[in-house]
């Protein structure tokens, strides 16, 4: 109860009134200086008790609202918190810290440890973080687990009782069996438990090695223990005051990072850091979680598992998936983070580790770009940042991608301006790079250091090495940069060369190069310490050699440099120093186990040699010919050195004289070291052997022989090469001469042309090349002459002799002249249109090795083989494509720029396959950020890749090869490199100039413009012309504007004095006639300051009146061209010729034309947003119009500038427009006021003098729009103002309606208007008396503007008294309409009225006006309300249309005329909604009995169609049906409508819908063919319609999109409707469309479609040939050509189409012989066909068989009677048609011939034989039935035809009747003997017993055809055929029956009466009775 009323809030409240009476008193006593506490005041508490005390009541206190802020103002008291008692806080924490608190076992303690320190770290953080990282710097733990090994932490992780190293081990337990029986009794045993086992010596050598290992781990476990206690203290003191900790992020992490990589607290390391990165500045702490994992990670220290979790770069975006990576995600958040500003530079530097992660890739991915800007965010010099390992990771970026060589540098040059001096070393670490972009990158940065720039730079050795060895750079630009920092360095190098040495053996060769060069230059400076310098270099190498005699040698790169550096040195060496050294080269360097580092020191003695030997011969030469002479203790260490020595004596011997012996010696040591199989050796011989032929003029000719000996016949092809290099050598030491002189090429051509030893090949192409490089130009007439043989071994079947002729086409090559180029490059351009593919593939390959020419052949060749190459790559023979793009590759392995050299493989793609790369390899281009100039090869491949780029399609691609193009002149190293192909690319760069796309015009004029100034006007003569003629092109604005944009680009580049050369054609052009002139020359005014820039300005007076004549032109393309010339203008030159401007703009406001206004209005606001220093682009959508974006330092700006009286006339005419009838011109001025005026109503308030003259002036104007804006300008006003301004307004508008002006009578309605718009109904009533009559009065005003502003007012009355307005307005316009005088201005008031109250005011007028009989006024009057009435007429249109309709046919012709136009209105004012409406009345019209309505309702039908701009294609089908059935009717004029109408809705449907209405069409006409047929009743129908001019014109283009563009079942639609609608059409208006009808079917019969389209499309030619006739005369060649192809066709039914049209087109040649010669031909090839080409001769025959020739005639028949006796019954079916038609133009003989070898085939065996032989005579019965009837033969044919009638075979009996009935045919028409036709009907009465029932048909069919022809024949035999017929009547088989009736009809003559059937049995005459009945 004590304890708890200690607690209680009343005490706690109680003790603190006297913790505050304490600090009262203490504040009391307290003087302002800070001395001590009074010690006499007893009644003060130490700090200490103050601090106890309030945490002892604390807990309890905050629980009640009343002692919580008491609590606080304790807690911040100066006794407790104040500075200058601290130390006894803080005696506090260092108890918290101790063993107490953190370190204490309790948990309780460490957790209440934990608080408080987070606690103190709020109140005061600067001095608890202090203490806090002191403790941290002295925590024994922290180094003590630094010092933690490996076995520790082994020992650590394993389970207690097991050793380490049996971790993982199997050890074997010991069981004991406890489940064994005990004996009883005295035999039972003591338990061996109680028993001591005695250990082992191992067993205890364990235990003691456990517990060392429990030693052990205790001690790692409190290390882990402890430091986990610390980092969990360091996390929450960071995350209870995160804005501290982010302060001091950079020591936290620095005790936090290291740790992450620890075994044993990694995880409490991550808690740690995850409180630290939640301390990250807002937002980026959310990523927290992400950042710490990330940073987890790269502390791991595993880069694979690092570069995994990076996005690598894809070819196109980075492909967005669902989720991101853990990087992604980073950088995602840090880029919303940096989006308003970058980070702190604390949370910078805590997350760069992950950036620098990112960017060590080794390759781009898809993260570096988002990376790169964010850094370029942090690199502000002032602040704290990592900079160096900043600079050194963006090094490492700008060397593996070049491309961001401009982002990277600018990024270096801001860091170097913060760095410190100390940094210098870490910031010049980039001149070691690779790359040389980079290494220059690094040094210009360097020079933007402070210390660098102020020559302040401290002197240290790192900073003078790499500063030394840039300046020693092999590239020159590198040095110069160099030379910059060095003289700014201001100290000498000295001559400690120990880093030197280092670069020696750097990775990169282009520093070990530099390091070389560099010590060279140290000691030419400091030449005594040369010796010490050597010493040095020796022992590194010996060391080096010593290290890497294992199987890798990784010490050869030092090795390398220290061979260089012998080279370089040459120069510095002095004679003493010369033994020391070849001794070393002798002793060691020469028996280098690296052949390269071999090499390498020979070429550095022989340089040595060639500096020293002259004078040092006796010195030298007795070290080389004491090792000569010297026994070899290892023969190849021996060998190798001997070599070198060799060479050595070599170059020393050519001091020597010439007749010293030692020189014959030499050579011949020299000629052996030639089978050495190293080039650098044989290279280095041949360079010693030239100057030693001096003295070996008398053996010459042995020593060329013995060469050319081992040359063609040495065994190996070391020896071989050796002896060309030995040959090479020996010429150019004896000359040119020699070549002849000693036979030499003669050989090397015999040894090519061997072609039995490959060797004496091959080394005949090793001496060509070794001779070529070796004598360089000299050598080249021979080339010449070896070049057909060189060809030749490129297509070698040996391999080795191929590659030897490329290595000796690449010497040659490399040593051409100009003239040599020219002279073989025609001869091997040839050899590509070789057809052998060798001889191809052989030219391909020299022109590849063409690459190596010299740079300045190669620029001058190479234009000519690339494309010639490219071509080779799409050879047929895949040998010849493998030769393209090698030689292709050779190209591009020349090219010495670096970035073309690492795209050169996706160059060859594009080049390649351009389709598919072309774009790839443009975007590659782009990317590459090129830092050196691009050589000839590098073009050569660019420019045709670049060509086809500009000439796709994708303007993207365009834009692109355009930017390139214009990149180019500034790449190359000399522009002249380009001339060649300016031809080749200046017309694409044109027509991407004129691309539709404004973006790519822009690239390609900057293109041209760089192209002149890179190149010169010289090589562009006539481009300013071209441009100039473009401008004035008619064609489309594209092209002018790319045009003008051009051609300011050009004139940018040729200068001022050009410019103003020029500029007076162009001024003059702006006022040309025509207006594409004018637009052309004031577009370019819109480009022309951007490319001249503040030049033009001096200029602006001369330009600004053509821009402002532009605004007002008539033409609206030129309105806009000098619109956009003048924003430019304002954009450039607003603040500097703002009084040239301000008027010219001003007077535009007010300009009748609304463009000019909106105009002006646009250029004012821009003029007022420069003056005011806004934008202008603020979006200021929503809100009132009075709330702008402006502010009062706007307003104030434009007064000062302006000054106040213009700046207030500016204002009032930009708010008087604010109210413009044009919406564009509102909103553009209301953008303006509400951008440049910040308070409206005291802006109004300011400028309302100005603004109420303003508007009294514009109301009063003769410009009705500026009238119009003045009133509703006013009537903003009274919104504003109201009751204020509506007394004197409103009776001043009524007494203006009397004043005579007009205009202001006009102005006075308009302001009424805006006035009754404005005001409120409420405020209005007391003016009612006044309003009415005022309207009233404007609405019957004499002047139709007035009655129009009239109307307007009586709305907005309408508006707020309803009814009331219409019941004292209408009534009086009505009765006004009776009055003649009035009727006209009453009229116009009511369309007033109409147009703005339409259906309130159109029911009370519309009984009135349609009252029949309609007047012309009446009619009148509706045309003019229906202009009005708009859609609102559609409920109406039924009672209109039937008066108008009916007033259209009035006899009185102004009736008529005013109906007719009235109903054109009506029909044209309906809108969607009515079409239904409309269409179903006209609809009823076309219905109509009368004729005078069907045609009235056909005319409007067709003006709607016709003028209407409704959609109306779903309306569109009834119509046309109904109007096509409309054609036949009997009205003609009717007729004619339907036909005008029908045309007019087939005009207004889309050229692709009309495909879709062949069927509709196909049976409208089908329905009025039927109609006119039931009216005619029989003969050819023809339909009224279709034969009027022009009839088919309608209908024709439904039909024709049907065949072009249909499906196939449409287009076989369409097809046939065609053919109906010309069978339906007469001949005389088929002739016009002829042509286009048949043209169309011509093409498509020929495409590929299926038989049914052709079928039908034959069809219809085969009518229009019989109703076209001599119209189808040009297209004779055509129709034959189309008709023999269908002959061919698959399909049976097309080939019998075309058979048939082919015969009926023959009609219409004079010539058929040449087409049935075709026929007859085309008959003998196939078999398939024969059938329809015997169909076409025979329609040939029928139509032109009198202009056949007789030769033609003869060879027809004779190979067409052949095929009667085929087996195929069609084809002697219409071969025996054909000899029927041909027989009429035969002569009698050859009839009489064909008819007696018929009569011996009609006794064949076989039947198809007979049954050809019969056909043939029918046909010949059918077509010439005399010569048979008439022959001699003619019984012998009737005895034929009567066996034949008895054949077992059906087709012979078929057609023997058939021949029966045809001659009876013939005999009873031509009255013969009697006899004989009666024999024919007996015969035929025989057949009536047939037991074919088609038999039977067929002989009635004669017989009744007989009976129709001569009656009284068929009489004589009526006895017997009687019968037959009766017998005939009673045939089941229906057809049989029916023929039988219709025989006996003619027969017995039926029609007469039945009594002609005399002669008949009786049950026949009852039979034939029954039958009449």
């Amino acid at each position: 109860m004590t304890l708890f009323w200690f607690f209680s809030p009343k005490f706690s409240s109680s003790l603190l009134i006297i913790i505050l009476w304490t600090h009262a008193e203490t504040a009391f006593f307290h003087s302002d200086s800070e001395t001590p506490l009074d010690n006499q005041i007893p009644i003060v508490p130490s700090t200490d008790v103050l601090v106890k005390c309030l945490l002892l009541v604390a807990p309890v206190a905050i629980a009640s609202p009343l002692t919580y802020s008491t609590v606080i103002f304790c807690a911040h008291h100066p006794c407790v918190a104040g500075n200058g008692l601290s130390g006894a806080v803080w005696k506090v924490l260092q108890d918290l810290l101790g063993s107490k608190g953190l370190m204490s076992s309790d948990s309780f303690d460490q957790i209440a440890a934990l608080h408080s320190l987070s606690t103190l770290m709020r109140i005061t953080p600067t001095d608890v973080f202090a203490e806090f990282e002191k403790h941290l710097d002295k925590f024994s733990d922290r180094s003590t687990h630094d010092a933690l090994s490996d076995n520790d932490i082994k020992i650590f992780y394993t389970p207690k009782g097991m050793l380490s190293t049996e971790q993982g081990v199997y050890v074997a337990e010991t069981v004991v069996t406890k489940n064994i029986k005990l004996a009883k009794g005295r035999y039972r045993l003591y338990d061996d438990e109680d028993v001591d086992k005695p250990k082992t010596a191992k067993e205890e050598a364990r235990e003691l090695l456990l517990m060392e290992e429990e030693s052990v781990r205790e001690r790692v476990r409190s290390i882990q223990k402890n430091l986990s206690v610390m980092l969990k203290a360091l996390g929450e003191l960071a995350f209870s005051n995160p804005v501290f900790a982010h302060a001091q992020l950079p020591s936290l992490v620095r005790h936090v990072e290291p740790l992450l990589r620890s075994q044993i607290v990694s995880d409490a390391a991550f808690e740690a850091m995850l409180k630290l990165a939640r301390c990250l500045a807002p937002p980026f702490n959310n990523w927290a979680n992400d950042i710490t994992a990330a940073l987890h990670i790269i502390s791991s220290e595993d880069a694979c598992s690092v570069f995994e979790l990076i996005p690598p770069m894809l070819e196109g975006e980075m492909s967005k998936g669902p989720s991101m990576s853990l990087f992604e995600r980073i950088i995602q958040g840090m880029s919303v983070s940096c989006k308003f500003s970058p980070l702190p530079a604390d949370s910078f530097t805590f997350v760069f580790p992950i950036l620098e992660q990112i960017l060590l890739s080794s390759k781009k991915t898809a993260l570096h770009d988002d990376v790169l800007h964010l850094i370029s965010l942090h690199v502000d010099p002032i602040l704290p940042l990592p900079r160096p390992r900043m600079m050194q990771v963006l090094h490492h970026v700008l060397g593996v991608v070049p491309a961001y060589q401009a982002s990277i540098g600018r990024m270096l040059n801001e860091m170097c301006l913060g760095l410190k001096t100390h940094e210098i070393a870490i910031a010049l670490s980039g001149v070691y790079a690779k790359d040389t972009h980079v290494r220059l990158s690094c040094l210009n940065a360097v020079k933007r250091i402070p210390s660098v720039a102020g020559h302040s730079m401290p002197q240290d050795l790192q900073i003078a090495t790499r500063i030394w060895i840039a300046l020693h750079d092999p590239e020159k630009v590198v040095a110069e940069a160099a030379e910059e920092i060095w003289d700014c360095y201001g100290y000498d190098f000295g001559t400690d060369y120990s880093s030197l040495f280092d670069a020696l053996s750097h990775i990169n060769y282009n520093v070990r190069v530099a390091a070389a060069e560099a010590l060279a230059a140290a000691l030419d400076e400091n030449p005594e310490t040369i010796q010490e310098a050597f010493s040095a270099l020796f022992s590194m190498y010996i060391q080096d050699l010593g290290t890497g005699l294992d199987v890798a040698d990784p010490f050869w790169l030092g090795r390398q440099g220290i061979a260089l550096a012998l080279h370089s040195a040459a120069d510095v060496l002095r004679t003493k120093d010369l033994p020391v050294v070849t001794t070393f080269l002798i002793s060691r360097a020469l028996a280098d186990p690296n052949m390269d580092v071999r090499g390498r020191m020979i070429n550095a003695g022989i340089m040595i040699i060639n500096k020293h030997g002259k004078e040092n011969v006796p010195l030298l030469f007795p070290i080389f010919d004491s090792y000569l002479n010297k026994k070899a203790s290892d023969e190849e260490k021996y060998d190798l050195v001997r070599e070198g020595v060799v060479i050595f004596t070599g170059a020393l011997a050519k001091h020597l004289a010439k007749d010293d012996p030692k020189v014959r010696t030499v050579i011949e040591k020299l000629l052996d070291v030639l089978n050495t199989p190293s080039e650098a050796v044989q290279r280095a011989v041949s360079d010693c052997l030239s100057p030693l032929m001096i003295s070996k003029h008398d053996d010459g000719q042995a020593l060329v022989s013995l060469l050319l000996d081992h040359l063609m016949k040495g065994d190996k092809y070391g020896e071989r090469r050796g002896a060309a290099f030995g040959l090479a050598g020996v010429v150019k030491g004896f000359g040119v001469p020699c070549l002849k002189k000693y036979g030499i090429v003669v050989k090397l051509q015999e040894g090519l042309e061997d072609r039995n030893s490959a060797k004496s090949r091959e080394g005949a192409l090793l001496g060509f090349e070794c001779l070529c490089e070796r004598l360089g130009r000299l050598f080249e007439p021979y080339v010449i002459l070896l070049l057909p043989l060189l060809l030749v071994a490129f297509s070698d079947t040996v391999s080795a002799i191929r590659e030897a002729a490329e290595c000796a086409a690449r010497a040659m090559m490399s040593q051409l002249t100009g003239y040599g180029v020219k002279l073989i490059l025609p001869s091997l351009l040839k050899g590509l249109e070789d057809r052998a593919w060798r001889t191809k593939q052989s030219s391909v390959q020299l022109l590849g090795a063409m690459a190596y020419c010299a740079p300045q052949q190669l620029s001058q060749c190479l234009p000519t083989i690339v494309p010639k190459l490219t071509e080779v790559l799409t050879d047929t023979h895949p040998k010849v494509q493998s030769a393209g793009q090698d030689a292709l590759q050779q190209v591009g392995s020349v090219i010495r720029n670096p970035e073309i050299s690492s795209l050169v493989p996706t160059l060859l793609l594009g080049l390649s396959d351009p389709n598919q790369y072309t774009k790839h390899s443009l975007d590659i281009l782009l990317q590459t950020t090129f830092i050196n100039s691009v050589d000839a090869p590098s073009l050569a491949l660019l420019v045709p890749i670049v060509h086809r780029g500009l000439r796709e399609r994708s303007s993207d691609t365009k834009k692109k090869a355009a930017q390139i193009v214009g990149n180019m002149c500034s790449l190359v190293t000399d522009p002249k490199d380009m001339i060649p192909y300016i031809g080749l690319l200046l017309p694409e760069v044109k027509k991407v100039l004129v691309d539709p796309i404004p973006e790519v015009r822009a690239v390609a004029a900057r293109a041209i413009g760089s192209l002149i100034r890179g190149m010169g006007e010289e090589n562009f003569l006539d481009l300013v012309p071209w441009l100039m003629e473009t401008l004035k092109s008619d064609s489309s604005n594209v092209e002018r504007s790319g045009a003008a944009q051009g051609l300011s680009e050009v004139l940018a580049a040729l200068g001022k004095d050009y410019f103003e050369q020029i500029l007076p054609d162009i001024m003059r052009n702006c006022s040309h006639q025509r207006a594409s002139v004018r637009d052309g020359h004031l577009t370019l005014f819109k480009y022309l300051p951007r490319s001249l820039g503040v030049m033009f300005q001096d200029y602006l007076q001369i330009v600004l009146p053509a821009i402002l004549d532009g605004l007002a032109d008539e033409n609206e393309s030129v309105r806009d061209a000098a619109l956009s010339a003048g924003h430019v203008f304002v954009e450039h030159y607003a603040t500097t010729s703002l009084p040239l401007l301000l008027p010219a703009v001003e007077d535009g406001i007010f300009n009748d034309n609304w463009r000019i206004r909106q105009s002006s209005v646009e250029l004012l606001g821009d003029l007022l947003f420069k003056v005011a220093g806004t934008s202008g682009k603020a979006l200021l959508e929503g809100g009132s119009d009075d709330e702008g974006a402006s502010t009062e330092a706007h307003g104030r700006a434009i007064i000062e500038v302006l000054g106040r009286s213009k700046r207030n006339e500016v204002l009032a005419a930009v708010y008087m427009v604010r109210s413009d009838v044009t919406l564009s011109v509102r909103q553009a001025a209301l953008h303006v006021w509400k951008t440049i005026v910040a308070n409206t109503p005291k802006t109004l308030k300011e400028i309302m003098p100005v603004l109420m003259n303003t508007l009294i002036s514009s109301l009063a104007s003769t410009s009705s729009d500026r009238r119009q804006v003045a009133g509703r300008s006013l009537g903003e006003l009274v919104r504003k103002l109201g009751e204020r301004v509506l007394p004197s307004i409103i009776p001043f508008l009524s007494q203006g309606l009397s004043d005579p002006d007009t205009s202001r009578r006009q102005g006075v309605c308009i302001g009424l208007s805006e006035v009754l718009a404005s005001a409120g109904k409420h405020q209005l009533l007391s003016f009612m008396d006044d309003l009415i009559p005022t309207i009233r009065t404007a609405l019957c005003d004499s002047m139709p503007e007035v009655r129009e502003s009239a109307g307007l007012a009586f709305s907005t009355l309408y508006k707020s008294t309803g009814m009331q307005a219409i019941d004292e307005i209408v009534p009086t316009l009505l009765r006004a309409l009776e009055d003649d005088e009035t009727s006209d201005t009453a009229l116009d008031g009511l369309k007033q009225i109409l147009s703005v109250r339409t259906s309130a005011v159109l029911p009370h007028i519309l009984p009135k006006l349609v009252h029949l009989p309609i007047s012309a006024f009446n009619a009148h009057a509706l045309g003019a309300l229906a202009e009005v009435a708009g859609p609102a007429l559609g409920a109406h249109v039924g009672t209109i249309l039937t008066a108008l309709l009916v007033g259209m046919g009035d006899d009185v012709q102004d009736v008529s005329c005013s109906a007719k136009k009235a109903a054109e209105t009506v029909v044209l004012v309906v809108d969607e909604e009515g079409v239904e409406f409309l269409l179903s009345e006209l609809l009823k019209g076309v219905a109509e009995n009368k004729a005078l309505m069907r045609r009235g309702s056909c005319y409007l039908i067709g003006y709607f169609f016709r003028n209407s701009k409704l959609y109306l294609v779903d309306e569109t089908p009834d119509m046309i049906s109904t109007l096509i059935i409309l054609l036949s009717d009997p009205d003609p004029a009717t007729v004619m409508a339907a036909w005008e109408a029908l045309g007019s809705v087939v005009n207004s449907v889309p050229k692709e819908v009309l495909s879709s209405y062949v069927r509709l069409v196909r049976d409208a006409v089908s329905t009025a063919r039927d109609k006119e047929r039931r009216k005619r009743k029989g003969g050819s129908i023809l339909i009224p319609g279709f034969c009027l001019p022009k009839a088919l014109q309608p209908l024709l283009p439904i039909f024709l999109q049907g065949l072009v563009s249909g499906s196939a079942e449409t287009r076989e639609q369409a097809a046939q409707g065609l053919g109906e609608l010309i069978d339906v059409t007469s001949e005389q208006t088929l002739k016009e469309f002829v042509v286009p009808i048949t043209g169309p079917l011509i093409r498509i019969i020929g495409d590929r479609f299926s038989w049914q389209v052709k079928g039908a499309i034959l069809s219809t030619l085969s009518i229009i040939i019989r109703k076209g006739g001599i119209a189808l005369k040009p297209f004779l060649p055509q129709l034959q050509t189309t008709f023999i192809k269908c002959l061919q066709d698959s399909t049976r039914s097309v080939r019998m189409s075309s058979a048939f049209a082919l015969g009926k087109l023959s009609a219409l040649s004079t010539r058929v012989d040449t087409l049935v010669s075709d026929l007859l031909c085309t008959l003998q090839v196939s078999d398939i066909v024969k059938e329809a080409v015997l169909t076409a001769l025979r329609g040939v025959i029928k139509h032109s068989g009198k202009s056949l020739s007789n030769a033609v005639r003869s060879r027809l028949v004779t190979l067409v009677r052949g095929m009667i006796q085929v087996d195929f019954d069609e084809v002697r079916e219409s071969a025996a048609k054909v000899i029927g038609t041909v027989s009429q133009y035969m002569d009698c003989d050859e009839v009489m011939d064909l008819l007696q070898s018929l009569c011996d085939l009609f006794t064949s065996s076989n039947w198809n034989i007979r049954h050809g032989a019969m056909l043939t005579l029918t046909s010949i019965a059918l077509h010439t039935p005399s010569i048979i009837c008439q022959s001699s033969l003619f019984p012998s044919i009737v005895d034929h035809l009567r066996s034949s009638l008895k054949d077992d075979k059906f087709p012979i009996r078929k057609t023997a009747t058939k021949a029966l009935g045809r001659l009876l045919y013939y005999e009873v028409g031509h009255e013969a003997q009697k006899s004989v036709p009666a024999d024919l009907i007996r015969l035929l009465i025989v057949v009536l017993k047939d037991d074919s029932a088609e038999i039977r048909q067929k002989s009635l069919s004669s017989i009744k055809e007989a009976a129709k022809v001569n009656h009284s024949v068929v009489t004589a035999t009526i006895s017997i055929l009687g019968p037959a017929i009766a017998e005939c009547l009673k045939d089941g088989n229906m057809p049989v029956h029916l023929a039988a009736e219709r025989c006996a009809v003619n027969v017995f003559q039926l029609t007469r009466g039945i009594n002609s059937c005399h002669g008949l049995t009786p049950p026949d005459s009852v039979e034939l009775v029954n039958f009449s009945i």
